[in-house]
């Protein structure tokens, strides 16, 4: 039975989404976590990851800062321990479930995208305003990933195309060594985001003229591009001299703007006072936005410095072919987000990620938060076990703050039964009050909330208010319950719903199991939109 679709808020919310992924709660499991762990810290995930991402979306939709994903590259080698091989048992099973097409080129690459698509779909809708999201990937499947971002992201919203020199030996088994794999950045939305500058080489800054706002360094004046209203003449107060920008380049900044600047003793004319104008850039500006990011990485490790490092955490015999370095991931933080920031990596591997955070956290005293999510075995063994011993400490670690622990904690979560129809109806898997008040408000309204606060509030299920709707869930999870009559919508009930209100012109929202008044009734006399349980769920926005 699917749920109606009602006008809401200017919004149509639609219980039929593309991604007709069934919703599965998270399980905790205190066994495996780490420390004083929660729901709102770090969590590790294990589970496939299209109905994890799924399963974090009441609470963390619209919340993560930046998410980093190192997908399968499509490369066909049976060798990768996450299996990358479009043909492998993991993509060909879900795939021969979604209708496979013929053709052994076409479907490879279909596969690809196919298992693609709701993954980034879902991301997106994770993504905050400000957020940014990275892709590592090769020359394989490069090219159809740029378009599938450009479809969901926006072509708007690229930001860079980072080449990162993964290798520095050569390859004897080919003609042309293959050095470098790609990044590739997009934002939630460009005008609301901007790389964080890298760090500042201080030797450059001087302060030779004593000016109490500290050392600088001197830039020119001019800037890329022809802009009329950047273009005007500038004397030399020194010589007389007209300048003008160089062709093809305008000046940085609008003539009233320059003279503001003069004024505050920030153009010179080179150290003789006889040159082309400059401007002044402070030492205390430039560690506030860094340098500008080159798209070029050759200083943030290797495949093979990945592989020595997660050998020294958690030895060989828990091989991981294909790890990234810690460097690369804490770069990718620290460009993308501030020092309070979550972190999302929904294909975890062997969890480099959560040490670059914890890491970084350890360096400058930040609360980054990270979310890890891996689907295969090896998400306790691998990825959580590197967690907690970078958490613990790495004894014989060259590196002295790792070998006496990052510290941190981390909640492991595994998913439950999926909430839908026969699970509802047998009562074999009830979710608590809390889970499945969190998920009808995400679907209805696309609000999510941090903490399992949802509980009813009065007699009549409310559990949420904001400043239109109150919102109320009948339920409680045990089939009698749900049978009886305590658990319909009734004449009584709806009118003890419509005196509540502390507003006449307030309405309702009302989950329930059943009711025995029509839609229209209820509509007119009481302002209660009526929705059924059991149900199955699959949202629409019109958000993005």
């Amino acid at each position: 039975m699917h749920m109606p679709a009602f006008e809401f808020k200017g919004k149509s919310h639609v219980y039929a989404h593309h991604l007709t992924v069934p919703f599965r709660p998270l399980v905790p499991d205190a066994a495996k976590s780490v420390g004083d762990a929660s729901p709102d810290g770090n969590l590790i995930l294990h589970g496939d990851n299209l109905h994890a991402l799924k399963a974090l979306l009441p609470r963390y939709a619209d919340r993560v800062n930046c998410i980093y994903i190192d997908p399968p590259y499509n490369t066909g080698n049976e060798g990768w321990v996450y299996n990358d091989n479009a043909n492998g048992h993991l993509l060909q099973s879900w795939y021969q479930a979604q209708a496979p097409v013929d053709g052994e080129d076409l479907e490879r690459h279909d596969k690809w995208l196919t298992m693609m698509w709701p993954r980034l779909r879902l991301l997106k809708e994770l993504l905050a305003e400000d957020g940014v999201i990275f892709v590592s990937i090769d020359d394989n499947e490069h090219h159809h990933l740029r378009m599938l971002m450009n479809e969901i992201f926006g072509e708007r919203n690229f930001v860079a195309n980072i080449v990162w020199n993964h290798r520095k030996s050569r390859q004897n088994d080919i003609d042309i060594t293959l050095s470098h794999n790609m990044i590739v950045i997009y934002a939630q939305d460009r005008r609301r985001f901007s790389l964080r500058g890298g760090e500042v080489d201080q030797t450059a800054f001087k302060n030779p003229d004593d000016d109490p706002r500290g050392p600088w360094v001197a830039d020119p004046m001019d800037a890329p591009n022809v802009r009329e209203n950047l273009t005007y003449e500038i004397v030399n107060p020194n010589t007389g001299k007209i300048h003008l920008p160089p062709k093809g380049r305008c000046w940085r900044f609008s003539r009233e703007k320059y003279s503001r600047a003069v004024e505050d003793n920030r153009i010179l004319f080179g150290k003789r006072g006889t040159s082309r104008p400059q401007y002044k850039r402070f030492l205390s500006e430039a560690i506030d936005k860094g340098v500008n990011v080159s798209t070029i990485w050759d200083d943030v490790g290797t495949a093979t410095s990945a592989t020595k490092e997660l050998f020294k955490i958690l030895g060989r015999e828990n091989r991981f072919d294909t790890p990234k370095p810690t460097e690369l991931i804490k770069r990718i933080v620290q460009i993308a987000a501030g020092p309070d920031a979550l972190i999302l990596d929904s294909f975890a591997g062997s969890g480099t990620t959560g040490q670059a955070v914890l890491e970084l956290n350890k360096e400058d005293g930040g609360a980054r938060r990270f979310i890890l999510v891996e689907c295969e075995d090896y998400a306790d063994t691998v990825t959580a076990e590197r967690v907690r011993r970078v958490v613990g400490g790495v004894p014989g670690a060259s590196d002295a703050v790792l070998r006496d622990g990052l510290d941190g904690s981390f909640l492991y979560c595994e998913l439950g039964p999926e909430i839908g129809v026969e699970g509802m109806l047998t009562g074999s898997a009830l979710p608590p009050y809390s889970t499945l008040a969190a998920w009808l408000l995400h679907t209805a309204t696309g609000i999510s909330t941090e903490g399992d606060r949802f509980r009813p509030l009065d007699d009549e299920g409310l559990f949420y208010r904001d400043n239109e709707y109150d919102y109320r869930l009948l339920y409680k999870p045990s089939v009698e319950w749900l049978r009886s009559e305590e658990a319909v919508l009734n004449e009584p009930r709806a009118r003890r719903i419509r005196d509540a209100r502390t507003d006449p012109d307030r309405k309702a929202i009302v989950f329930a199991a059943g009711k025995y008044m029509s839609q229209r009734d209820l509509t007119a006399e009481f302002g209660v939109t009526f929705c059924q349980l059991p149900y199955e769920i699959h949202q629409v926005r019109g958000r993005r």
